[in-house]
C-alpha cells in the first residue's frame, strides 16, 4: 500500500513539466515578448516583417525574441513559399491556468479583479484632455515631427528630447533659446514607432512625485490617406490644469498640421495670439 507521501510525489509535475514551464515564464518575463504575443493574439499568422512594424527594435533583435517565444512553445511557425508565418499558442498558458487556476477559484477571481477596477475608476478623479486632429501626411511623418528634436523646435517653441525614445528612457521639453533649461519632464511609457507613444509629464521639480505626473497618449492611425492623431492627456492635477491644456494642445497641434502640410509652421505661434 503507498504511502501518503507517495501518492503526492505521484501527483507532482514531473522535472521535464518544470522545465517546459520554467521556459514558458522566462518567455513571459520580458515586455517586448509580451507585446508580441498580444500582436499575434490581435492577428495570427504574420511574417517577421509584420510583427516588426510595431516594435521599435532591429529583425536580429525580434527575431531573437521570437526564437525564446517558440522555445516555450507559445509561438509556432508555418513556411508558406518564402514566408514564415508566426501564430500564437495558447496551450502552454492554459495549461498553466489549469495547474494553479480551477474552476472554483476563477468566479472568485473575476469578483476581485472587477472590484480592483471599480475601486480605481473611483480613485481616479482627475481630469483628462482629449484632441483629436487628422493631417495629410503619414504615421511615421507624425511620430518623427512629436519626437525629433529640430522637428519640435520648429513648431512646439520647445525641443522633445530623449536617448533612445523607448519604453523606461527619460526625455525632456527643453526650451530652445540655448539655456538647456526643460521645462517638462518625463519617462517613456510606451513606444510603438508610428502607432503609440506613451509618455508621463512632469514639472522638474516633480520628477520624484510620480502621484503629481500627468500622462500623455500619442494615437497615431492610418485614416485612408491620411492620419488621425489623438492626443489623450490624463491625470492632470486639476481643472484649472486642464484648461491651460484645452487651450495649450489645439494651438501646438495646429502648427504641427501646418507644418506637416505646408512644410511651414503657421505665420505666429498660434499660443502667443491675444485672448488664447
Amino acid at each position: 500500500m503507498r504511502s501518503d507521501e507517495e501518492a503526492e510525489t505521484e501527483n507532482q509535475p514531473g522535472a521535464a513539466g518544470d522545465a517546459e514551464t520554467d521556459q514558458v515564464f522566462k518567455a513571459l518575463a520580458d515586455g517586448t515578448r509580451r507585446r508580441l504575443l498580444d500582436r499575434l493574439h490581435e492577428h495570427s499568422g504574420q511574417t517577421l516583417g509584420e510583427l516588426c512594424e510595431h516594435i521599435d527594435m532591429t529583425r536580429q533583435s525580434v527575431t531573437q525574441h521570437l526564437a525564446v517565444l517558440e522555445a516555450a512553445n507559445l509561438v509556432s511557425t508555418v513556411r508558406r513559399g518564402r514566408q514564415k508565418l508566426h501564430y500564437l499558442n495558447p496551450v502552454p498558458l492554459h495549461e498553466i491556468q489549469e495547474r494553479w487556476i480551477d474552476k472554483f477559484e476563477r468566479p472568485r477571481l473575476r469578483a476581485l479583479s472587477a472590484l480592483k477596477r471599480r475601486a480605481e475608476e473611483d480613485m481616479t478623479d482627475k481630469p483628462t484632455f482629449v484632441y483629436v486632429t487628422y493631417i495629410a501626411s503619414t504615421p511615421e511623418k507624425v511620430w518623427d515631427a512629436l519626437t525629433d528634436a529640430d522637428v519640435t523646435a520648429t513648431y512646439w517653441g520647445h525641443s522633445n528630447v530623449s536617448e533612445d525614445w523607448r519604453p523606461g528612457s527619460r526625455w525632456e521639453h527643453r526650451r530652445t533659446d540655448g539655456s538647456g533649461v526643460a521645462d517638462v519632464v518625463g519617462s517613456v511609457v510606451e513606444s510603438e514607432r508610428p502607432t503609440r507613444l506613451v509618455t508621463t509629464w512632469a514639472s522638474p521639480e516633480d520628477e520624484k512625485q510620480e502621484d503629481r505626473h500627468s500622462r500623455v497618449t500619442y494615437d497615431i492611425r492610418p485614416h485612408g490617406d491620411i492620419v488621425r492623431l489623438t492626443v489623450t492627456h490624463e491625470d492632470l492635477a486639476d481643472e484649472t490644469a486642464a484648461r491651460e491644456v484645452s487651450g495649450g494642445w489645439p494651438a501646438v497641434l495646429a502648427n504641427l498640421k501646418s507644418l506637416l502640410e505646408t512644410g511651414s509652421p503657421l505665420p505666429q505661434e498660434p499660443w502667443l495670439v491675444p485672448g488664447n
